[in-house]
């Protein structure tokens, strides 16, 4: 599978440079038509799995339906300020001194404010953005779906007749995660840290989902944002390093190697111990790409349509048949993959916290008693 997905990447990669070729094309056509509006493919793909002060839902003619969110700022000279994302568009990109930072910017798409030298300058900003109102919503969706499961089996404590619709569906999943993930790669003592695994497994689950569903409240891609997958690896994390043995310390910084590699020079302890902070950062850059890279091939995709309708019918034509079938198959493949991802991100989270936990092994049974 995982081939699979490197060449269907690979073919991604392949168009998105097609697409460039006509982007050009068509908006050399457009110098011919000055009526004509070209499609900005770098606004549509940024717009989208980028994180914005709006939540845009559709577009009908000249008509924009958007959910304006609240901007939250604290700005040393005046203090915190709170106001919706509409007050700038109504008030000509500025409001109470804060504006959209421009294109070019440092600070492009963020709020910003000007200083005493005319310079721009970030003021504290806890704005309730894009992701962040997907966070909320896939998060309240997550609870409803664990309390709801919950309260099935609070109501049938000792019911010997299993469950069966959506419950049903819900044990499946938490037993597979329980016995095939978490059992296997910590060991005996792998209940301290269930609950946290099958958070981070349905969490991230459910968030991919949703950020395939193309209509309000999906589309957003939670985990296709960095600061997102960043935390889920910081919590993996602690979880690996608080709850570390002595054993798994003495690895570290005293690895049962020649020596040589010891003293003078501590190389395989230096090894050993930046790869502490290496495998946290793996499962962040993974969880990351994997996402982000999906969302951005449906919309390469999608946008050939737009970028060849002005070059004809035939050209329009085949593009519009090849990209509705290339995203036919690219959403069919990352609802595989958006269940891999949370199963791959859940597996090396519990092998990376088994390694942290002292095991013992079994004592061997006599060959009498065996007998």
């Amino acid at each position: 599978m995982k081939r699979l997905h490197n060449i269907v990447a690979r073919i991604c990669l392949a168009i998105g440079l097609c697409l460039c070729v006509l982007n050009v094309q068509a908006q050399e056509t457009q110098a011919e038509k000055p009526e004509a509006n070209p499609v900005d493919v770098k606004e549509i793909l940024f717009s989208h799995v980028g994180d914005t002060y709006e939540w845009h839902i559709a577009t009908w003619g000249d008509l924009h339906l958007t959910i304006p969110l609240p901007i939250i700022v604290h700005s040393e000279a005046t203090g915190w300020h709170a106001f919706l994302s509409s007050r700038l568009e109504e008030n000509e990109g500025t409001y109470e001194g804060f504006s959209l930072a421009p294109e070019g910017s440092p600070y492009e798409g963020k709020i910003v404010e000007r200083d005493a030298a005319g310079n721009e300058v970030r003021p504290f900003d806890i704005s309730i953005t894009k992701i962040t109102l997907a966070l909320f919503i896939n998060s309240l969706l997550l609870v409803c779906i664990v309390l709801g499961v919950a309260r099935w089996y609070k109501r049938h404590p000792k019911s010997p007749v299993a469950p069966g619709g959506f419950v049903g569906f819900m044990e499946m999943f938490i037993i597979m995660v329980n016995d095939d993930i978490i059992k296997p790669s910590i060991g005996p003592n792998y209940k301290k840290f269930a609950p946290y695994l099958l958070t981070v497994f349905f969490f991230i689950f459910l968030n991919n989902l949703m950020g395939l569903i193309p209509i309000f409240p999906g589309g957003a891609s939670v985990t296709g944002n960095m600061a997102i997958t960043m935390v889920l690896a910081v919590c993996t994390f602690l979880a690996v390093n608080l709850f570390g043995t002595k054993t798994y310390w003495k690895d570290i910084f005293w690895p049962d190697v020649p020596l040589w590699l010891k003293i003078p020079v501590p190389i395989m302890p230096f090894i050993e111990f930046f790869g502490i902070f290496t495998k946290p950062f793996a499962l962040m850059i993974r969880l990351f790409a994997n996402m982000l890279a999906g969302h951005m091939a449906m919309l390469v995709l999608t946008c050939l349509i737009f970028i060849s309708a002005s070059m004809g019918p035939a050209m329009n034509g085949a593009l519009t048949f090849a990209s509705v079938l290339f995203n036919i198959f690219m959403n069919a493949l990352e609802l595989l993959v958006a269940f891999i991802q949370a199963y791959v991100f859940t597996m090396l989270s519990a092998v990376f916290i088994g390694l942290a936990q002292e095991r013992h092994e079994p004592k061997k049974v006599e060959m009498e008693k065996a007998n």
